[in-house]
């Protein structure tokens, strides 16, 4: 077998070799618990410091403004229950969010219902974008906070969060947006934008899985999620991970250094394979494709082909994709993402995301290319064939 090819570094990434040196000293001589007073725990506190203003750089932010949380899963839950908790008790009760975000957002807004919040579904185009006239027709006084991704994980589709953060803030309400897919795709730059809470995931830009960031802008009311310490000014109780936050800030200081050329590249290769996929499958259905885009994702469904029969045959010839998101792996229900956009159940179901990254090159696209409409033929052939 020829080398495998990776296509789904929207699941995760690899760690990077200079992201696992700088790690390395912290699980020896500076192994100390930067709570500690002594040499030992100067030490760690001098690098976790250090590690929050590099974030903080990378992002816009202010240090104060930076949480390290354990990844986007943690940071949607603390941004979405953490802002609902602390303003229930001025009478904002309601929350608003589109039927496309990361489960981790969805799941977080049920829990809030479950202890009296009220939910607010935007409307969704059919290219998967948020209608912006919905958002304004959910906000009002009751709306305690807002949640948005701004990269849907399986689309790509890029949302308009500036435009939605303003709206939000003038009607007096939070504003988060998850940006684990956006980071080192799209600029970001929280001097400018006006969300008061915004989260991270390293494991997508090259550090390890396990850590994240989460903006929370100064004055942002959040009741914690965790309680015992007072770490992190309180908002994560906990002893800080000190290895994984001197790698988070590593790799987002090259993610974003290698931006521009990425973008570029990534753009190219993705616009090159989804035109070759439709030149020799006319029939191909690209998810979002009138859409604006980030560069890393094509997300195409193939009528008539089961996806996850078509996602086997290439990972036994060497190429790893997915159905949609990581987190959903082996759920048999089509995607609630392209559900809300529209899409037929069937064809849904028959959904392949091919995400590029790092490890994308020129040939391993013209590689899936040609093979790609092959393994489609093949599965068109054996349906067509009777079973007696």
């Amino acid at each position: 077998m020829r080398d495998p090819i990776y296509l789904d570094h929207a699941a995760t990434t690899p760690v990077r070799p200079a992201v696992r040196e700088a790690m390395e000293p912290f699980y020896g001589p500076r192994f100390g618990n930067p709570s500690s007073t002594h040499r030992w725990g100067r030490d760690a506190r001098a690098a976790l410091d250090e590690a929050r203003e590099r974030v903080a750089r990378c992002l816009g932010a202010n240090p104060d403004e930076v949480c390290f949380t354990s990844g986007g899963t943690e940071g949607d839950n603390f941004a979405v229950l953490g802002a609902w908790r602390a303003a229930r008790w001025r009478g904002r009760n309601a929350i608003v969010t589109s039927p496309i975000e990361h489960k981790a957002v969805l799941a977080a807004v049920h829990q809030a219902a479950k202890e009296g919040a009220v939910e607010r579904l935007l409307d969704v185009t059919p290219d998967g974008v948020v209608d912006e006239r919905s958002f304004d027709r959910l906000l009002d006084d009751a709306v305690a906070t807002c949640s948005v991704m701004w990269v849907n994980n399986e689309t790509g589709v890029v949302q308009p969060i500036p435009a939605l953060a303003a709206r939000a803030k003038a009607a007096g309400a939070l504003f988060h947006t998850d940006a684990v897919q956006a980071f080192g795709k799209l600029s970001i730059d929280l001097r400018t934008l006006v969300v008061d809470t915004l989260t991270l995931s390293g494991h997508k830009i090259g550090a390890p899985k396990g850590i994240g960031a989460m903006f929370i802008r100064r004055g942002t009311p959040l009741e914690p999620l965790l309680h015992g310490g007072s770490q992190d000014r309180g908002r994560r109780p906990g002893t800080e991970n000190v290895a994984y936050a001197v790698g988070l800030a590593l790799a987002m200081e090259l993610t974003l250094a290698e931006q521009e050329t990425e973008h570029a590249r990534l753009s190219e290769l993705r616009d090159r394979l989804q035109a070759r996929l439709l030149e020799r499958i006319p029939d191909l259905v690209v998810h979002g494709r009138g859409a604006e885009r980030a560069p890393h994702v094509l997300n195409v469904s193939v009528p008539g082909v089961d996806g996850e029969a078509l996602l086997m045959a290439l990972d036994l010839r060497g190429i790893a994709a997915s159905g949609g998101s990581a987190c959903q792996s082996g759920n048999a229900a089509p995607s609630h993402v392209l559900s809300a956009m529209g899409v037929a159940d069937d064809l849904a179901s028959s959904a392949v995301r091919l995400s590029l990254g790092s490890l994308t090159t020129a040939e391993h696209i013209d590689r899936v290319a040609e093979l790609f409409p092959a393994l489609v033929d093949k599965a068109r052939a054996q349906a067509a064939t009777p079973s007696w």
